[in-house]
């Protein structure tokens, strides 16, 4: 439990600073940026799993970070495939449905998109936090890529240590909530709301680590 709540301080723990001037300029380039964004929350597991009261780990050296974030990339875009496929050939059935309440296509266009994506976004979101935690720390642990791919582990780390993984996921729903509503309401913006949103997500993953 201490762990966990931790990690929503750990974004500002001594020597943070330096790495907030790297990893900001990588959210404002998104999607260019997603790849050492990712590898380097691969990093921040790692280094809180051996050591979670150390601050944030230095960026470096990139061609682990670049090669930890494809693989991490890869996984992402494995999962996300099948509902964005989904969201697509719903969106049309859901514009026809529309036709009696609107007759501007785009319109209809506009909200069947959001539609669809709404019923695509709920199963795809669990799908992650079930799968992406404990694959993302075994992997960060092993370097493994059949870590990261298979499901198995990822699922028995949860049937072993279900509070603990519990934990993780609040932490990381509560981040993302404080990150991209919370920072963004303080009028600090969105983009530094990701990037904390990040850490404190890598942070609260390495509870899982020793699984």
């Amino acid at each position: 439990m201490d762990r966990v709540a931790g990690a929503f301080g750990f974004p500002f723990r001594p020597g943070a600073a330096r790495i907030w001037l790297i990893g900001i300029p990588l959210v404002v380039l998104l999607p260019f940026g997603l790849v050492p964004l990712l590898g380097y929350s691969v990093a921040v597991v790692r280094s809180a799993a051996d050591d979670p009261e150390a601050g944030p780990p230095p960026w470096g050296p990139w061609s682990r970070l670049l090669r930890d974030g494809s693989a991490v990339a890869l996984v992402l875009a494995v999962l996300t495939a099948p509902f964005a496929a989904g969201a697509a050939l719903l969106a049309p059935w859901i514009a026809a449905g529309l036709a009696t309440q609107s007759t501007d296509a785009f319109v209809r266009s506009g909200l069947s998109l959001v539609f669809a994506s709404a019923a695509a976004a709920l199963p795809w979101g669990i799908l992650l936090l079930v799968l992406m935690p404990p694959a993302t720390a075994r992997f960060a642990r092993t370097g493994s890529l059949a870590d990261l791919f298979d499901p198995r582990p990822a699922l028995a780390t949860i049937r072993r240590r279900f509070p603990t993984w519990n934990l993780a996921v609040v932490a990381i729903v509560t981040s993302w909530a404080i990150g991209l509503c919370g920072l963004g309401l303080a009028l600090l913006g969105v983009v530094p709301g990701i990037f904390y949103a990040m850490l404190v997500s890598a942070h609260a993953t390495a509870t899982l680590a020793d699984a």
